[in-house]
């Protein structure tokens, strides 16, 4: 007879550390509040099933090497462990081996830190070999210098069939050489993949369809707007990293003007390193992207924060965020906002400086897309040189690589048989042309 096995208990901890602002948080003097930080640990927690049974704030006035607490905290811990039998401790803070293994003993459970949790969260979202490649050789490099078990729990929870326990993690912890092996090998195969989306780009760049890459923090509604936009269905719920893969679809704008949008993994603060590196085959189609779409959640009130994380990122990326050409704000959810917000948030859109412009929509309803499809149009079709040709009637075989690519704008068939063309063309699609202009000695383009 089957039993369905019990959901793991876990309390969830978030650490304050009095003399610690994040990176983001100095450079744009904002700071998450307590309160919010642990409302996101639990939608962590959360989003691989686990039944949150305690949850706290633990201000540290001094992080302590050996378990990060102070000694009067880990007791306090344990009772709490102990009273409500919890399974597994979140700590959303990075911890150390030796703290994590100190950690575990003392409260005698299973320990997590934030960035073994999101690599837990990531290993369930991949779908494609790519990501998980990425979400393995992130793990890896993780493991690497621990000597815990981490995720145990969950293996015996899914009875070992979860894509980062089972068979094997044992030998990877007891055998450092093995495990050094499996990385470097994980890498070939990565770079296999980042060789093969160069090539990709390579040829999306020679037909005018440029990118448009939605980014922005894990929940902001990039998914939803992205579905909007292109009637895709990928995964969109109220749930951090619900998508982990980025998607791509091209569509046609108002006037013909073809686009492809991508939608991307979602960003978040401390962003562990490993998935920063792991990810950078990922995130290189925002850094090719010709428009970066930052999609803010307007409704949340750490949307600021939220955004001098995403913008850190995106500097690391080498992707300048002051560029208004570049990088265009999307402040949605305002389906959520009351008469008085939206005011406020309308004021704010119409004063940005250097007169930036920001587009206010609802990715649910719909509100303000077409405007902001509008707007990605002019940009790109700013960007596309416009072309008259004349082909005779003995050139017609080009005309098949024209309606590819090119954008025709115009045709008029002429009386002799040949073919007169207004054309949308890239920098890269009209160097092509030249280049073909051998072949065909009799077009004329003007």
């Amino acid at each position: 007879m089957e039993h369905s096995q019990a959901v793991t208990r876990a309390g969830v901890f978030v650490p304050v550390l009095r003399q610690r602002n994040s990176a983001a948080e100095v450079a744009e003097g904002v700071k998450r509040s307590d309160e919010d930080r642990l409302i996101e640990a639990e939608g962590l927690a959360a989003a691989i099933d686990l039944d949150i049974v305690a949850r706290a704030v633990i201000t540290v006035s001094k992080a302590q090497p050996a378990t990060l607490f102070g000694s009067g905290k880990v007791e306090e811990m344990k009772a709490l462990v102990e009273e409500q039998k919890i399974g597994l401790v979140i700590v959303d803070h990075p911890l150390t081996p030796v703290q994590q293994r100190n950690l575990e003993k003392e409260l005698n459970t299973k320990v997590l830190d934030r960035t073994g949790l999101i690599l837990e969260i990531f290993g369930r979202r991949a779908r494609t070999k790519e990501g998980r490649l990425q979400v393995e050789l992130a793990h890896l490099n993780y493991q690497r210098g621990r000597l815990v078990r981490s995720w145990t729990h969950l293996e015996r929870q899914r009875g070992g069939a979860g894509f980062l326990g089972g068979p094997g993690e044992t030998q990877i912890e007891s055998d450092r050489r093995q495990l050094q092996d499996k990385i470097k090998k994980l890498e070939k195969e990565l770079e296999q993949v980042r060789r093969t989306r160069t090539l990709h780009r390579a040829k999306r760049k020679k037909a005018p369809h440029p990118v448009i890459a939605l980014v922005g923090y894990t929940n902001a509604g990039k998914s939803t707007l992205f579905n909007k936009i292109t009637g895709a269905d990928v995964l969109a719920k109220d749930l951090l990293f619900a998508t982990l893969d980025p998607t791509l679809r091209r569509i046609a704008l108002s006037h013909g003007t073809e686009v492809i949008f991508s939608d991307t993994v979602g960003f978040i603060s401390d962003l562990p390193t490993h998935l920063v590196a792991a990810f950078r085959a990922t995130l290189e189609e925002v850094m090719e992207a010709e428009i970066v779409l930052h999609v803010r959640d307007m409704s949340d009130p750490d949307a600021r924060a939220q955004a001098a994380d995403v913008e850190k990122i995106l500097a690391d990326l080498e992707i300048d965020t002051g560029d208004a050409e570049h990088v265009v704000e999307i402040w949605n959810k305002i389906d959520r906002l009351d008469e008085t917000g939206r005011a406020h948030l309308e004021a704010s859109a119409a004063s940005q400086p250097g007169g930036r412009t920001v587009h206010m929509v609802s990715a649910l309803t719909g509100e303000g897309l077409e405007p902001l499809l509008a707007d990605i149009e002019r940009r790109i079709a700013g960007r596309a040189d416009q072309v008259e040709l004349d082909i005779p009637s003995d050139s017609m075989q080009l005309l098949p690589w024209l309606y590819e690519n090119s954008i025709v704008r115009e045709r008029e068939d002429l009386e002799d048989g040949g073919v007169h063309l207004v054309l949308d063309v890239t920098q890269q699609a009209r160097t092509d042309l030249q280049r073909m202009g051998a072949r065909y000695p009799n077009v004329r383009m003007d």
